[in-house]
Order: structure tokens, then C-alpha cells, then sequence
């Protein structure tokens, strides 16, 4: 459980920034960018990301400060709209420092997020939970869903972002719909699973490696179904769930990590997760 106390924003703001940076360092990660390769990417490597990390520094601060000032408790919603500007800012600066590549579009939206709820929190001068920071960011995107895809089926088709063309395809609400829910994957699977394999005496990295999978077997990661399809998407978590059934090794991810390269496979969207998880584990 985490008290806030003075400086509690640049707390938020500096862990989510870890999160990002932990996140990408994790090795192996299968078809994500790590310190070994770039996954299954062509266009962006780990350096990338670090420049990227850099450029969002002050951003999540801005989130954080965004939710330690709101007051409505009873129209928590309305504090989505501000921090939603924030992430349009963060996004910017993300480009700006990658030359238009999309590194962390879902970490900005997720730890933007968290980082408003985390400072909500501390704005009420109590001590929380990750669950409690879930909830609260559960509460402020509420309705999110039925906002952002009510009229996704008029807009021309030229002009669909891979996650509402994913919702009309396959009606998956993606990492929105996780948010809206509370981060469930995270609360009940992922930080279960990390806690788990660092009292067995793992190491961060590995720890956090055998936590991917656990996400992994979970997740209906909307970047594969989006660069590849539902099917790929689906044999890709069954392979995720058979790792974990027989016993996750370093060997048996490295294995993972070239067949999904070869095939040009990402799993972005669990990726984002599990820097969600890293932030929430150091908010318990």
C-alpha cells in the first residue's frame, strides 16, 4: 500500500517514466523491441525508445498533476477530457523525438492514465492500492467505450485507426476496453505473476520476461489482429498459455521471440501491459 507524501507528483511522474524504460529493457521479449534485437520491427529499435522515453520525462508529472487537482469526485469522468489533451501533447513529443514513429502511443495512454488516477489519489492525502489506482482510472475513462466507438462504423474507412478497425471486424474494445474495466489482465494475472516469480528469487528481468508470457496467454492483442489477424492473434496466446503449462524457461522465450520475428509478429499491446504492471507493482 503507498502513502503520498511531499513530492508525491514527481514520485508518479518518475515511476511512470521507469516503467517505460524497464519495459523496453526486459530481455528476451518474443517479436517485441529489447536490448537483443528489434523484434518484429523494421523501423524502430531500443535506442528509439529511449529517445522517446526521454522526450515524455515531464509528461507523466502533467498527469499526475492533472488528478491530484481535480476535485468532482462525483463527476470523476470529466477529468478524462484534460488528461486526454495531456496525451495529445505526449504523443507530439513522442514524434517529434522518433521522426513520426509510434513507440509508446499505448504506454502514453495507459500510464497517462494511472498516473492521473495514482494522483488523484494522492490529492486526497490517503495511502492506495494498485487495485485502488486501477479502479479510479476504471471510473475516470467510464463510458469510454461507448464514446469512442459509437459512430466508428460512419467514418470513411481510409480514415480508421487499427483499433476501431479491429472493434468493427471483431467488436474487441482493446486496451480502452481493459482500462474501462479496470485493468483486470494486470490485477488478477500479470501482478499476481510478478510478485510471484520475484519470491521464487527470479531476477527483475526474468521475472518481468515470465510475466510477458502470462499476459501474452491472456490478452487479445489488437496489434497482431491489426498487422496480421484474429486467428494469428489466437495461436499466439495459445502458445503463450502452453509455455506457462509446461514450465516458462529463458530458452523457451528466446525460442518464442525468433519464430514471432520470423513470422513478423508483435504483440505490442502486451507489451503496454506489462509496464502497467511494473508501475502498479511499485504503487503496492
Amino acid at each position: 500500500m503507498m502513502t503520498m507524501t511531499t513530492g508525491a507528483i514527481k514520485k508518479i511522474g518518475t515511476l511512470a517514466l521507469e516503467a517505460m524504460l524497464i519495459e523496453v529493457s526486459v530481455t528476451p521479449k518474443p517479436g517485441l523491441v529489447d536490448r537483443n534485437n528489434s523484434g518484429a520491427h523494421r523501423d524502430m529499435g531500443f535506442f528509439t525508445f529511449i529517445k522517446s522515453a526521454a522526450a515524455l520525462r515531464d509528461s507523466f508529472e502533467k498527469f499526475a498533476r492533472a488528478g491530484e487537482s481535480f476535485n468532482d469526485a462525483d463527476e470523476i469522468q470529466n477529468l478524462f477530457p484534460i488528461i486526454r489533451k495531456i496525451g495529445i501533447e505526449a504523443e507530439k513529443k513522442m514524434f517529434a523525438a522518433t521522426d513520426a514513429i509510434n513507440t509508446h502511443k499505448g504506454e502514453i495512454f495507459s500510464l497517462g492514465l494511472l498516473s492521473a488516477a495514482a494522483g488523484y489519489l494522492a490529492g486526497k492525502k490517503i495511502s492506495f492500492t494498485p487495485e485502488d489506482i486501477a479502479n479510479t482510472a476504471a471510473k475516470i475513462c467510464a463510458g469510454l467505450c461507448e464514446k469512442d466507438f459509437a459512430k466508428v462504423r460512419e467514418k470513411d474507412k481510409k480514415f480508421l485507426t487499427k483499433g476501431e478497425r479491429v472493434y468493427i471486424e471483431h467488436g474487441i474494445t482493446g486496451i480502452r476496453g481493459e482500462a474501462e474495466a479496470g485493468y483486470p489482465i494486470v490485477i488478477k494475472n500479470s501482478l499476481p505473476a510478478l510478485k510471484n516469480y520475484l519470491s521464487q528469487g527470479l531476477n527483475l528481468n526474468d521475472a518481468l520476461a515470465f510475466t510477458l508470457i502470462h499476459i501474452m496467454a491472456e490478452a487479445q492483442d489488437t496489434n497482431i489482429i491489426s498487422r496480421r489477424d484474429i486467428e494469428t492473434a489466437e495461436r499466439v496466446r495459445q502458445r503463450a498459455a502452453d509455455l506457462i503449462k509446461n514450465e516458462i524457461t529463458i530458452e523457451e522465450i528466446y525460442k518464442f521471440d525468433c519464430d514471432l520475428i520470423s513470422e513478423y509478429i508483435s504483440p505490442g499491446g502486451a507489451g503496454d501491459l506489462l509496464a502497467v504492471t511494473y508501475f502498479l507493482f511499485h504503487c503496492s
